[in-house]
């Protein structure tokens, strides 16, 4: 170990109130009880008195998001609810004494899941009662040199990235002696996001709440599989050669055939997030393959659906309004063989489908659920166990939140990244410190990393050989 921790605080809402109980949506229950993590890595020549002002600073920010000082429990069908009742949450002083994990050291290590582990909080599942788990963790550690970091842990069911990110700006304002604007001060109505899904009933299939795909060939006996996470960085040049790629190799359609949809924006140029999520999709399905051609995948993403509804949700809104969409089921073969603009195009279908009329649908559709724990099963794959390879990928776009606008008088982040991945196909897409390009962190099975790390670049290489990036 090269992280001690130093002190414990428990932190609650400077101005304690008595119990209430916030029923939480129905976007809320589909998702985990554990936590989400994140790293925050920061260059400071001064962090002697850090440690006391996130103490007050945080105290005062759960003032405003005093449901993060609560605990979850329990009630009927598999479902939860909140009970805000000001236990706290936990912040921890730690220390790093091995001189040479320093922050530029840390910034070459970042797919290093054993190292990065030690600087966030761990929570321990084992215990009997959810409500004895807090909400959220914080551990702020002092390296050896001019860097920080700081280590965040947040309940899944509680909040989303956009929630997540108005409450560690709103933190981070505190702590430089800041006021708060009203554009910070969250929305805690969850009723009305249940109430967009009350009337109208399911009217689709929803594909996303079925099981996924599974790994149709196991050539040998079930074994828990070794995973490890893989860090690549792209430039924003890198990102338009696939744009570029994607556009042109299949037709503006990106099926090959020329033609327009005219169910889709295919006149719009694709986004960032489409097609580093179709090049991501293509070449982890070419490392995975072996030689089953016919493997079914798919891609799962996350999309904030606040403007999504019409009218809008407040962009305060406190907790989840993410909604999973996959795209269309495909093969190993067609997404390998043919043009990216295949891969990225089935991604923008997922993502456009997403209107207010289908995630009014979506909400009716988990409101009907008997069981939640069954739909959670199904939308996270729970069923296929740690010994099975899974051909889909899940992507969490980080590239829209502010996060790297946590400034706590130490400056902005230099780099934020998970803290920690342990799913099979799971990936994040992030902005990079400088704002000049992506950061995608991805976890798969250890024999395939250095296979990825190759064939993601080459692929790049391949789109416009003659260019320099």
């Amino acid at each position: 170990m090269v992280v001690t921790i130093d002190r414990s605080y428990t932190i609650t809402p400077s101005d304690s109130s008595s119990t209430t109980i916030i029923p939480l949506s129905h976007c809320d229950q589909t998702k985990l009880p554990n936590h989400g993590s994140q790293l925050s890595l920061y260059t400071t020549s001064n962090s002697s008195s850090s440690m006391e002002n996130l103490r007050a600073s945080l105290s005062k920010a759960l003032n405003l998001y005093y449901p993060l000082a609560g605990r979850l429990r329990w009630i009927h069908g598999g479902r939860l609810q909140l009970l805000c009742n000001s236990k706290g949450v936990t912040l921890l002083e730690a220390t790093c004494h091995d001189n040479h994990t320093t922050l530029d050291m840390l910034l070459e290590n970042l797919d290093n899941n054993v190292l990065l582990e030690q600087f966030l909080p761990k929570v321990d599942y084992s215990v009997d009662r959810i409500d004895d788990m807090p909400l959220m963790a914080a551990q702020f550690t002092r390296l050896p040199g001019n860097g920080v970091v700081l280590g965040m842990i947040i309940c899944r069911a509680v909040v989303d990235g956009a929630a997540l990110g108005n409450f560690i700006c709103s933190w981070s304002k505190l702590a430089r002696g800041e006021d708060l604007d009203s554009s910070l001060v969250p929305f805690y109505d969850r009723g009305l996001l249940d109430s967009l899904g009350v009337s109208v009933g399911p009217r689709f299939e929803h594909a996303e709440f079925l099981t996924p795909p599974l790994w149709e060939e196991q050539k040998e006996e079930p074994q828990e599989i070794e995973l490890a996470t893989v860090v690549l960085k792209l430039t924003k040049g890198q990102v338009e050669m696939l744009k570029k790629k994607a556009y042109h190799d299949g037709g503006k359609d990106g099926f090959g055939n020329g033609s327009n949809s005219s169910t889709l924006s295919s006149s719009r140029p694709y986004t960032s997030f489409e097609v580093i999520s179709g090049h991501l999709w293509r070449c982890i399905c070419k490392v995975k393959n072996e030689g089953n051609w016919g493997q079914k995948t798919r891609v799962c993403a996350l999309v904030n659906c606040r403007n999504r509804f019409k009218p809008n949700l407040p962009q305060s809104y406190f907790g989840n309004a993410t909604f999973p969409t996959v795209t269309p089921t495909c093969c190993f073969d067609d997404i390998v063989h043919k043009p990216l603009g295949y891969a990225v195009r089935n991604v923008r279908k997922a993502i456009e489908r997403m209107n207010d009329e289908y995630v009014r649908s979506a909400i009716a559709y988990i409101a009907n659920q008997k069981d939640m724990n069954s739909l959670r099963e199904k939308l996270y794959n729970l069923g296929g166990g740690k010994s099975r390879v899974n051909p889909n990928i899940y992507i969490v776009s980080w590239a829209n939140f502010p996060f790297y606008e946590a400034d706590f008088g130490w400056g902005k982040p230099v780099c934020l990244v998970p803290g920690s991945i342990n799913s099979d196909g799971k990936a994040f897409i992030m902005n990079n410190g400088s704002g000049d390009g992506f950061i995608v962190a991805t976890c798969l099975q250890q024999s395939v990393v250095d296979d990825l790390k190759k064939l993601f670049y080459e692929d790049i290489e391949e789109v416009y050989p003659n260019s320099k990036l």
